[in-house]
């Protein structure tokens, strides 16, 4: 057993690799190995011989293996340490260059619309994009008969055969969204309605889904001069300078009297610039909440008034960052987006003081 002892340990201690030491290992104690023959061997012998032979075998074999697991733990640990050394790397170096993303010119747009009316008092409301004819239409007072409820202006949802109850539809304009505040809430109040909408249009400055704003205030002593303040305050914090704004009647169903908005602008050179010059540019419409749309909303006509306007997002847009074509803000043409976008630490918004 001495022999065996120091033929093992000295070998086990001269090895170099795992696959050198797994070979002892099965040399020693696998199931053919020396040793473990050797403890096979037991039940041939005399009781009085299994007492010394059978705890030395014991010790023997507690020993080498004790051994294999010290080497093992020795060979692994210096196979880590040439893997760190080979593999070392600085890592106060700056990271390899990564493209990052940007912020779409709607989301950044949309951003600064809501901190501008939000410094006004205005809240942000939500309302569902498939609408019903109700809202979208009877609620708002648009008669039956208005284009805008034509087929060929408005994208209307499947119905059962059978089933004649009017169809729903993808809501085209945000304004349902007041109906259903004022439902809630009741008067006063004063927010913003922000979001999709969609229409049968497509060309150069009109898409299929694009996105609008609309305002309302509701109180007892509003009046149309509270709307120019307000639209005023707007345009010149979004641009930046003093806007004025010119109103020209007009006629929509959810308002009266009505207004259409013009903001003071030059044309030089195929661009715009907003703020300056003898011209004018239509950027949205406004007006008194009509009396029908405050009952349908739940609030008195007789106690109660306010003002209404609605603008599209990506116009303002593209009048602010000089975007030529509607179309191209929902083409998902990368180069547009690192062109337009805005880095995401880094955005001009009103609210940042940027």
């Amino acid at each position: 057993m001495d022999d065996l002892r120091d033929k093992y340990l000295s070998a086990i201690a001269e090895a170099r690799d795992e696959a050198t030491l797994e070979a002892l290992r099965l040399q020693a104690v696998g199931k053919k190995g020396e040793i473990s023959l050797k403890m096979r061997e037991l039940g041939k012998m005399t009781p009085e011989e299994r007492q010394v032979a059978g705890p030395a075998l014991n010790a023997l074999k507690g020993e080498v293996g004790a051994a294999l697991a010290a080497k093992k733990a020795a060979l692994a640990d210096a196979a880590l340490e040439e893997r760190l050394r080979a593999e070392w790397l600085d890592v106060t170096l700056p990271a390899r260059p990564r493209r990052q993303g940007t912020i779409h010119p709607v989301s950044q747009v949309t951003e600064e619309v809501t901190a501008i009316f939000a410094d006004m008092g205005f809240a942000v409301a939500e309302g569902p994009q498939i609408e019903t004819d109700w809202y979208n239409f009877d609620a708002l007072n648009i008669p039956g008969h208005h284009p805008a409820r034509a087929e060929m202006d408005t994208f209307y949802t499947h119905r059962a055969e059978g089933d004649d109850r009017p169809p729903h539809v993808l809501r085209t304009h945000t304004s349902p969204v007041q109906i259903r505040y004022m439902e809630q809430h009741g008067a006063p109040c004063r927010i913003i309605a922000p979001g999709r909408v969609y229409r049968a249009d497509y060309d150069q400055t009109h898409t299929p889904m694009f996105h609008q704003v609309e305002g309302l205030a509701i109180d007892r002593d509003i009046s149309m001069a509270n709307l120019k303040w307000v639209l005023e305050e707007f345009f010149s914090a979004y641009f930046g300078a003093k806007v004025k704004t010119r109103f020209r009647a007009s006629h929509f169903p959810f308002t009266e009297p009505s207004a259409e908005v013009d903001i003071q602008c030059s044309f030089e050179g195929g661009t715009v610039k907003v703020g300056e010059g003898d011209d004018w540019l239509e950027v949205l419409g406004s007006g008194m909440v009509h009396p029908k749309v405050l009952e349908a909303g739940g609030i008195d006509p007789a106690k109660w008034q306010g003002f209404a306007f609605g603008m599209g997002i990506d116009r303002i847009a593209m009048l602010k960052y000089g975007i030529p074509d509607l179309r191209a803000f929902f083409e998902s043409d990368l180069r547009w987006l690192r062109h337009y976008g805005f880095a995401a630490l880094d955005v001009p918004a009103v609210h940042s003081g940027v």
